[in-house]
Protein backbone atom coordinates (compact mmCIF):
# COMPACT_ATOMS: atom_id res chain seq x y z
CA UNK A 1 0.00 0.00 0.00
CA UNK A 2 1.47 3.34 -0.81
CA UNK A 3 2.22 5.62 1.86
CA UNK A 4 0.26 8.82 1.97
CA UNK A 5 2.03 11.98 2.62
CA UNK A 6 0.97 14.28 5.37
CA UNK A 7 0.75 18.36 4.66
CA UNK A 8 1.26 20.99 6.98
CA UNK A 9 -1.99 21.88 8.16
CA UNK A 10 -2.32 25.22 6.91
CA UNK A 11 -1.92 23.34 3.59
CA UNK A 12 -4.30 20.49 3.71
CA UNK A 13 -8.31 20.96 2.32
CA UNK A 14 -10.44 21.84 5.77
CA UNK A 15 -13.40 19.12 5.11
CA UNK A 16 -16.87 19.23 7.38
CA UNK A 17 -18.41 15.64 6.79
CA UNK A 18 -21.50 15.27 8.25
CA UNK A 19 -23.63 11.71 7.40
CA UNK A 20 -27.34 10.92 8.51
CA UNK A 21 -26.24 9.46 12.10
CA UNK A 22 -23.67 10.67 14.64
CA UNK A 23 -22.27 6.40 14.76
CA UNK A 24 -22.25 7.05 10.90
CA UNK A 25 -20.53 10.89 11.31
CA UNK A 26 -17.58 9.59 13.34
CA UNK A 27 -17.07 6.51 10.71
CA UNK A 28 -16.96 9.31 8.00
CA UNK A 29 -14.72 11.61 9.72
CA UNK A 30 -12.17 8.95 11.09
CA UNK A 31 -11.96 7.45 7.74
CA UNK A 32 -11.60 10.91 5.39
CA UNK A 33 -8.86 12.11 8.59
CA UNK A 34 -6.48 8.88 7.25
CA UNK A 35 -5.91 11.11 4.03
CA UNK A 36 -3.16 13.03 4.85
CA UNK A 37 -4.35 15.78 2.45
CA UNK A 38 -7.14 16.88 4.37
CA UNK A 39 -7.74 18.56 7.65
CA UNK A 40 -11.25 17.54 8.78
CA UNK A 41 -13.04 19.77 11.19
CA UNK A 42 -14.56 18.38 14.35
CA UNK A 43 -18.19 16.12 12.53
CA UNK A 44 -21.66 17.11 12.90
CA UNK A 45 -24.25 15.48 13.62
CA UNK A 46 -26.92 17.55 12.93
CA UNK A 47 -27.91 19.82 10.33
CA UNK A 48 -27.65 23.04 13.54
CA UNK A 49 -24.56 21.68 14.60
CA UNK A 50 -23.62 21.58 11.01
CA UNK A 51 -24.48 24.82 9.95
CA UNK A 52 -23.21 26.36 13.12
CA UNK A 53 -19.98 24.53 12.54
CA UNK A 54 -19.80 26.02 8.53
CA UNK A 55 -20.51 29.54 9.39
CA UNK A 56 -17.47 29.70 12.32
CA UNK A 57 -15.02 27.45 10.52
CA UNK A 58 -15.58 28.15 7.06
CA UNK A 59 -14.26 24.58 5.02
CA UNK A 60 -13.84 25.13 1.62
CA UNK A 61 -15.71 21.33 1.51
CA UNK A 62 -18.63 20.04 3.26
CA UNK A 63 -19.38 16.27 2.94
CA UNK A 64 -23.11 16.39 3.80
CA UNK A 65 -25.50 13.11 3.43
CA UNK A 66 -28.44 13.33 1.30
CA UNK A 67 -30.55 12.52 4.57
CA UNK A 68 -29.57 14.45 7.02
CA UNK A 69 -31.95 17.08 8.38
CA UNK A 70 -35.61 17.42 8.57
CA UNK A 71 -38.20 16.46 6.12
CA UNK A 72 -36.86 17.94 2.90
CA UNK A 73 -33.61 16.11 3.77
CA UNK A 74 -29.87 17.02 2.93
CA UNK A 75 -30.50 19.03 0.01
CA UNK A 76 -32.14 22.10 2.19
CA UNK A 77 -28.88 22.15 4.05
CA UNK A 78 -26.90 22.42 0.85
CA UNK A 79 -28.94 25.42 0.17
CA UNK A 80 -28.10 27.10 3.52
CA UNK A 81 -24.39 25.67 3.70
CA UNK A 82 -24.26 27.77 -0.03
CA UNK A 83 -26.07 31.14 1.43
CA UNK A 84 -23.87 31.23 4.81
CA UNK A 85 -20.65 30.37 3.20
CA UNK A 86 -20.35 30.96 -0.43
CA UNK A 87 -17.07 29.83 -0.89
CA UNK A 88 -17.41 26.49 0.77
CA UNK A 89 -18.33 23.89 -2.12
CA UNK A 90 -20.73 20.63 -1.50
CA UNK A 91 -20.53 17.01 -2.07
CA UNK A 92 -23.88 15.40 -1.45
CA UNK A 93 -23.26 11.66 -0.34
CA UNK A 94 -26.64 9.62 -1.70
CA UNK A 95 -27.33 6.15 -0.54
CA UNK A 96 -28.31 5.47 -4.60
CA UNK A 97 -27.24 7.33 -7.66
CA UNK A 98 -30.98 7.97 -8.44
CA UNK A 99 -32.04 10.46 -11.05
CA UNK A 100 -34.27 13.04 -9.04
CA UNK A 101 -31.57 13.00 -6.31
CA UNK A 102 -28.91 13.76 -8.17
CA UNK A 103 -30.59 16.66 -9.79
CA UNK A 104 -31.90 17.84 -6.46
CA UNK A 105 -28.14 17.82 -5.29
CA UNK A 106 -27.11 19.93 -7.92
CA UNK A 107 -30.38 22.01 -7.88
CA UNK A 108 -29.64 23.50 -4.66
CA UNK A 109 -26.07 24.04 -5.40
CA UNK A 110 -23.58 21.15 -4.63
CA UNK A 111 -20.91 20.75 -6.97
CA UNK A 112 -20.54 17.29 -6.97
CA UNK A 113 -22.43 13.68 -5.72
CA UNK A 114 -20.91 10.74 -4.21
CA UNK A 115 -22.80 7.35 -4.02
CA UNK A 116 -21.69 5.16 -1.51
CA UNK A 117 -21.88 2.37 -4.30
CA UNK A 118 -18.70 3.93 -5.56
CA UNK A 119 -15.36 2.47 -3.23
CA UNK A 120 -14.50 4.48 -0.49
CA UNK A 121 -11.08 5.86 -1.65
CA UNK A 122 -12.52 7.53 -4.33
CA UNK A 123 -14.15 9.94 -1.88
CA UNK A 124 -11.30 11.79 -1.75
CA UNK A 125 -10.27 12.56 -4.87
CA UNK A 126 -13.73 13.43 -4.93
CA UNK A 127 -13.02 15.83 -2.22
CA UNK A 128 -9.47 17.19 -3.68
CA UNK A 129 -11.07 17.38 -7.57
CA UNK A 130 -14.23 19.49 -6.22
CA UNK A 131 -11.83 21.75 -4.63
CA UNK A 132 -10.12 22.21 -7.28
CA UNK A 133 -13.16 23.44 -9.38
CA UNK A 134 -14.47 21.16 -10.90
CA UNK A 135 -18.15 18.95 -10.35
CA UNK A 136 -17.66 15.47 -9.67
CA UNK A 137 -20.11 13.30 -11.12
CA UNK A 138 -20.43 9.53 -13.03
CA UNK A 139 -21.20 8.80 -16.43
CA UNK A 140 -24.68 8.25 -15.34
CA UNK A 141 -25.06 11.26 -12.98
CA UNK A 142 -23.55 12.99 -15.80
CA UNK A 143 -26.09 12.37 -18.09
CA UNK A 144 -29.21 12.77 -15.91
CA UNK A 145 -27.64 16.64 -15.29
CA UNK A 146 -27.40 16.88 -19.75
CA UNK A 147 -30.59 15.29 -20.04
CA UNK A 148 -32.22 18.23 -17.28
CA UNK A 149 -30.89 20.68 -19.03
CA UNK A 150 -31.91 19.57 -22.19
CA UNK A 151 -35.81 20.20 -21.01
CA UNK A 152 -37.45 23.73 -21.08
CA UNK A 153 -36.93 25.47 -17.29
CA UNK A 154 -39.77 26.02 -15.14
CA UNK A 155 -41.10 29.77 -14.02
CA UNK A 156 -39.34 31.22 -11.29
CA UNK A 157 -41.68 31.55 -8.25
CA UNK A 158 -40.56 34.86 -6.87
CA UNK A 159 -42.51 37.96 -6.55
CA UNK A 160 -42.08 40.98 -4.44
CA UNK A 161 -38.22 40.15 -3.92
CA UNK A 162 -39.52 37.32 -1.66
CA UNK A 163 -40.35 33.61 -2.61
CA UNK A 164 -43.93 33.14 -3.62
CA UNK A 165 -43.54 29.19 -3.19
CA UNK A 166 -41.56 27.72 -0.44
CA UNK A 167 -38.92 24.63 -1.77
CA UNK A 168 -41.49 21.94 -0.87
CA UNK A 169 -43.98 23.42 -2.62
CA UNK A 170 -42.01 24.06 -5.51
CA UNK A 171 -40.80 20.00 -5.41
CA UNK A 172 -44.51 19.39 -5.62
CA UNK A 173 -44.68 21.85 -9.07
CA UNK A 174 -42.09 19.97 -10.36
CA UNK A 175 -43.67 16.89 -9.70
CA UNK A 176 -46.94 17.59 -11.22
CA UNK A 177 -45.36 19.35 -14.13
CA UNK A 178 -44.00 15.65 -14.67
CA UNK A 179 -47.56 14.30 -15.18
CA UNK A 180 -46.75 12.33 -11.27
CA UNK A 181 -50.06 11.04 -9.71
CA UNK A 182 -50.68 12.29 -5.57
CA UNK A 183 -49.65 9.05 -4.93
CA UNK A 184 -46.12 9.05 -6.79
CA UNK A 185 -45.40 12.67 -5.78
CA UNK A 186 -45.78 11.21 -2.33
CA UNK A 187 -43.22 8.37 -3.07
CA UNK A 188 -40.85 10.36 -4.20
CA UNK A 189 -41.08 13.27 -1.87
CA UNK A 190 -41.59 10.94 1.26
CA UNK A 191 -44.76 12.61 1.97
CA UNK A 192 -48.58 11.26 3.00
CA UNK A 193 -50.98 11.49 -0.13
CA UNK A 194 -52.69 14.07 2.51
CA UNK A 195 -49.98 15.98 2.92
CA UNK A 196 -49.42 16.57 -1.19
CA UNK A 197 -53.28 17.39 -1.53
CA UNK A 198 -53.08 20.11 1.54
CA UNK A 199 -49.70 21.77 -0.48
CA UNK A 200 -51.14 21.45 -3.84
CA UNK A 201 -54.18 23.28 -2.46
CA UNK A 202 -51.77 25.90 -0.76
CA UNK A 203 -50.04 26.19 -4.33
CA UNK A 204 -53.35 26.80 -6.17
CA UNK A 205 -53.95 29.76 -3.65
CA UNK A 206 -50.34 31.25 -4.16
CA UNK A 207 -50.62 31.33 -7.60
CA UNK A 208 -53.95 32.09 -8.22
CA UNK A 209 -55.27 28.84 -10.09
CA UNK A 210 -57.86 26.25 -9.59
CA UNK A 211 -56.15 23.17 -11.12
CA UNK A 212 -53.28 21.07 -11.92
CA UNK A 213 -53.74 22.13 -15.49
CA UNK A 214 -53.08 26.24 -14.63
CA UNK A 215 -50.28 24.89 -12.23
CA UNK A 216 -48.27 23.43 -15.06
CA UNK A 217 -49.10 26.13 -17.58
CA UNK A 218 -47.90 28.76 -14.88
CA UNK A 219 -44.77 26.66 -14.07
CA UNK A 220 -43.83 26.39 -17.74
CA UNK A 221 -44.68 29.90 -18.16
CA UNK A 222 -47.51 29.84 -20.53
CA UNK A 223 -49.65 31.13 -18.48
CA UNK A 224 -48.78 34.51 -18.21
CA UNK A 225 -48.40 36.51 -14.72
CA UNK A 226 -51.31 35.53 -12.08
CA UNK A 227 -51.77 37.29 -9.22
CA UNK A 228 -51.32 35.34 -5.94
CA UNK A 229 -54.62 35.75 -4.43
CA UNK A 230 -56.81 33.41 -2.54
CA UNK A 231 -59.43 31.36 -4.40
CA UNK A 232 -63.24 31.18 -3.43
CA UNK A 233 -63.83 27.70 -5.19
CA UNK A 234 -61.30 24.96 -5.28
CA UNK A 235 -61.13 21.95 -7.15
CA UNK A 236 -60.11 18.45 -6.39
CA UNK A 237 -55.90 18.09 -7.64
CA UNK A 238 -57.06 15.57 -10.16
CA UNK A 239 -53.87 14.00 -12.09
CA UNK A 240 -52.76 14.99 -15.72
CA UNK A 241 -50.66 13.63 -17.90
CA UNK A 242 -47.59 16.79 -18.31
CA UNK A 243 -44.06 16.63 -18.80
CA UNK A 244 -41.97 19.93 -18.15
CA UNK A 245 -38.41 20.63 -16.27
CA UNK A 246 -35.61 19.64 -13.94
CA UNK A 247 -33.07 22.89 -14.40
CA UNK A 248 -29.95 22.84 -12.14
CA UNK A 249 -27.79 26.41 -11.31
CA UNK A 250 -24.65 24.89 -11.86
CA UNK A 251 -21.77 24.78 -14.99
CA UNK A 252 -20.66 21.02 -15.46
CA UNK A 253 -17.05 21.21 -16.14
CA UNK A 254 -15.62 17.92 -15.51
CA UNK A 255 -17.18 14.32 -14.59
CA UNK A 256 -14.89 11.32 -13.34
CA UNK A 257 -15.93 7.98 -12.54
Amino acid sequence: MAQLTTLPNQDRIRVIAADSTSMSTQLLVEALARDGQLQMIECASNGAALLNLVKRERPQIAVVSAKLGDATGGFELVREIRSQSPNTRVIVLLDVSERTAVIEAFRAGAQGVFCRTEPFRLLSKCIQCVHQGQVWANATEFQFVIDALAKPPLADFHANGGSLLSAREVDVVRCVAEGLTNREIAQRLKLTEHTVKNYLFRIFDKLGVSSRVEVVLYALGNGGPRPATPMTTRRSPASIPARAADPIPVSIRKTAN
